[in-house]
């Protein structure tokens, strides 16, 4: 049958599903990890990079620094925090790990698509008589919003796919399956984890861009 074969007869297989350990709990906790994780990251750096974009100052340096996460390693940060207080805080070590992941991304396409707005159209507005609020609102976030959403759907991805490392620490999600199956030695389902992680990323990217194609009618309107 091969193992992709009998991966799918993992998938198909209705106990495989149900209960604490089945592969919908696996997947609901992969789901509350990665959403909250996703959450606290664009409350963090989306106010921030809009804020410095608008202001024109201090941008570069918040970006420089928050890119600094980028070069270190998400299960080392984990591994960080499970020997101090917060090993004992529930999926707190791993949504802060997962924050300091997906900040760069969000933080650094805002960031740029508010300095790269032409600025012969917001001094356009500032013409009409558009206060900064107006500006910001009616001009500059919409047209800076074709890479926030770049931005977004990259740091969804990627958290989704990174959290997975929650398992390396005995917490849940999709990874579960995978260590279990390593622990097992049963390949066929080591395989089945890995899709269904990667099914969920795809379906997430399919929805943001879903959800772009939905707004982006409203963003024209806006700066029309």
């Amino acid at each position: 049958m091969g193992v992709l074969g009998e991966a799918w007869t993992w998938l198909t297989t209705g106990a495989n599903w149900s209960g604490e350990n089945g592969a919908a709990h696996r997947l609901g906790e992969h789901l509350y990890v990665s959403g909250v994780a996703l959450a606290l990251a664009c409350a963090v750096a989306l106010p921030i990079a809009l804020c410095l974009g608008h202001i024109g100052k201090g941008g570069a340096l918040a970006v420089n620094i928050s890119n600094v996460g980028r070069a270190i390693p998400v299960f080392a940060v984990l591994a960080l925090f499970m020997v101090s207080p917060l090993r004992n805080a529930g999926y707190a070590p791993t949504i802060i790990a997962l924050v300091l992941f997906a900040v760069p991304p969000l933080l650094t396409n805002a960031y740029v698509g508010m300095t790269e707005i032409d600025r012969s159209v917001t001094e356009a507005a500032r013409g009409m008589g558009m206060s900064g609020g107006q500006l910001f609102a009616r001009v500059e976030l919409p047209l800076a919003y074709p890479m926030i959403m770049t931005g977004l759907r990259s740091a969804a991805v990627q958290v989704v796919a990174t959290a997975t490392i929650a398992a390396m620490v005995g917490q849940g999600g999709l990874g579960r399956i995978i260590t279990a199956g390593f622990n097992t030695y049963n390949t066929p389902q080591v395989v089945a984890g890995a899709l269904l992680v990667a099914v969920l990323a795809l379906l997430v990217e399919v929805v943001l861009v879903g959800l772009d194609r939905m707004l982006s009618p409203l963003r024209r309107r806006r700066v029309a």
